[in-house]
């Protein structure tokens, strides 16, 4: 069991959930009041994307980064920050016969150009989207091929940012120790996640199987969406792990009641403390990590 535990939020993602909940931020301000309001409940760390104002869909505009990074930062508390990398890998499929006629969703860059918030705002921590996902229901695929994945591990590690690798499956987690094995990442951090259909699905099973092929030493945390998610947060902790908790991932704080970033983080610290754990601070969560502070 880990004793010591960073809990990262994950404050709005880049999912269909605006109209869902009044609680996911969109705007800059909004979304760096989350983290705020996640520093105060007691984060370690938050994991931010950002979204158009106007209509609330993903977006990979630097200037609203830049935004968020810097109302985070004149802020009056202390909190990690991780953005996210992996936008720009969205595809698609046409419909039925015609796959080529790729759909209004598509989103679909270069591993460097997926970096370009990143290159100029320097955070603490980066994500790494570690493969090639069927997403979802429809025809949408999350697209990270081994060449693009490369190519990113490779800038990030130049840029003296901390990579945090997205596990959606069991090939990325191969993959990823393929790319430490080549020296193209500096111990990176390690994230399980669970739920996403068709990803590895949320069970002690599956989690269990992701930890015994994890590299030795390294930091990693888990999480699971939707009702999951303190159930995941709870078992990735008695695995030896970390926890992510926030309204990407989930919306709900009990059945019927909505959530805000803070409750969840509140909840999670809850369940921590009594299974015996603690929080670790924003420094503490520093040190662990291997980072060095910014901004």
């Amino acid at each position: 069991m880990n004793h010591d535990v960073i809990i990262t939020c994950a404050l709005t993602g880049a999912g269909d959930t605006t109209a869902k909940s009044p609680h996911v931020p969109v705007t800059p301000k909004q979304i760096a009041a989350a983290a705020v309001e996640a520093a105060k409940a007691g984060a370690t760390v938050v994991h931010c994307h950002v979204r158009d104002p106007q209509t609330g869909k993903f977006s990979r505009d630097v200037a609203l980064y830049r935004e968020v990074m810097e109302r985070i930062r004149e802020a009056d508390v202390d909190i990690i920050v991780n953005l996210t990398a992996g936008m720009g890998g969205d595809l698609e499929i046409g419909p039925g016969e015609r796959p080529m006629e790729f759909g209004p969703n598509t989103d679909l860059v270069g591993p460097l150009t997926r970096l370009a918030h990143v290159e100029e705002l320097l955070p603490e921590i980066c994500t790494l989207d570690c493969g090639t996902l069927n997403f979802g229901d429809g025809d949408t695929i999350y697209v990270s091929t081994p060449a693009q994945l490369r190519a990113g591990a490779k800038r990030i590690t130049e840029l003296g940012v901390k990579a945090e690798l997205e596990i959606f499956d069991t090939g990325h987690l191969w993959f990823a120790k393929q790319m430490i094995k080549e020296g193209l990442l500096d111990n990176p951090l390690f994230q399980l996640c669970l739920g996403i259909p068709w990803g590895a699905p949320a069970d002690t099973t599956t989690m269990k199987a992701m930890v015994d092929n994890l590299p030795a030493e390294a930091v990693w945390a888990g999480f699971g969406i939707g009702r999951m998610q303190m159930p995941m947060a709870a078992q990735a902790v008695l695995l030896g792990g970390n926890v992510r908790v926030g309204l990407e991932d989930n919306l709900w704080l009990d059945k019927g009641v909505l959530a805000t970033n803070g409750q969840l983080v509140e909840r999670a610290s809850e369940i921590l403390s009594r299974l015996g754990a603690r929080v670790l601070t924003p420094a503490e969560g520093r040190k662990k990590m291997g980072l060095t502070q910014r901004g």
